[in-house]
Formats: structure tokens, sequence, C-alpha cells
């Protein structure tokens, strides 16, 4: 068996991978009300900044800063898995359970990278906002509604047209 290794720093900044057990299914954007709601619980419950989001059909990339005197992380997605998990099969999803009796909606880990510094935060927020155009999903980065990108936008960090094409995805406004 495989033993993981996490690294757990108090007020860490971390940059996430999750992803659905069932690669085919569209439930993060067909339910993403579900998601959203789960993590506004999770927050409450257990607080953390978001600092980048995209959701995709079948996963998400996030990355979060977590508070200063707190570094499970690893609670925090089990409740955000499993709050997205029974809401899914409350809301009619045709979600199976797996030998344990879990909700088979979720792959059983999730990917995680500390940042770094500043240039790792920023090479895995481009990483975060060019996603969908990556997997084909649209052609600019600005037309994916479930993604911190208009944020940025709003607050001057990125312009409209970053990213509209392969050769813009490591820019930022400042450069």
């Amino acid at each position: 068996m495989v033993h993981y290794r996490r690294n757990f720093v108090a007020g860490g900044t971390y940059f996430f991978t999750a992803t659905l057990h069932d690669r085919t299914a569209e439930w993060l954007i067909s339910h993403v009300h579900l998601l959203r709601e789960a993590f506004r619980l999770a927050r409450r419950k257990r607080p953390f900044d978001v600092d980048a989001i995209v959701v995709l059909p079948d996963h998400l990339h996030y990355i979060w800063t977590l508070p200063s005197s707190d570094a499970n992380y690893p609670h925090r997605w089990r409740l955000i898995k499993s709050r997205f998990s029974r809401s899914l099969a409350v809301a009619g999803a045709p979600v199976r359970r797996n030998t344990e009796g879990e909700y088979d909606v979720w792959q059983r880990r999730f990917w995680e990278h500390t940042v770094r510094d500043e240039g790792d935060f920023q090479t895995h927020v481009n990483y975060i906002h060019y996603n969908p155009v990556k997997h084909g999903l649209v052609k600019s980065v600005a037309e994916w509604p479930y993604s911190s990108f208009q944020r940025f936008v709003r607050l001057g960090w990125l312009t409209v047209e970053w990213a509209g094409d392969s050769s813009l995805a490591d820019r930022t406004i400042g450069e």
C-alpha cells in the first residue's frame, strides 16, 4: 500500500486537485450550487481563505490559505466531499455506494501541493485559470463561468484578455 506524505503547515497556502470517481460525470458543474454550498458549510466549520478556484465538469483545482494556527486541510476536504456527495444523492443524481457503503462520487484521495513562494503561487493561479482552455471547454479564459478569473479581473490583477490564446498563459498585468 502506498503511504502518502502530506505537508502540514499551519497557515499554509495549498494548491489542490480533487477529481470525481467517474471521469465522464459532469456533476461539479451541473450541480455547482451544491458544491458551493458544501464549500460554504466547510468554511463555516473550519475557516480558510479562498485564493483561486476553477471547477470543471469532473475535477476542480483550488488554492486556499489556512488560518495561522491550523494545518488540517484533510478534514476540510472530508467535509466538502461528504456534504457534496450526500447533497448529490438527495438531488436524485445516480450515485452509487461503494463496498464500504460510502457514496462513490469522488476519487479517494486528492492531490496537494504546498505553495512555496509568490512565484509558485502565480504559476498555480495561472494554471487554474487556464485549465478550461487547456481542456477545450472554452477558447478564452474569460468565457468559463466556474472560475475565480473574473474576480482577479475586477481586482485589476489580470486583464479580461489574459490568456485569450495560449501564448498569454504565463503573463500577468505587470509584465
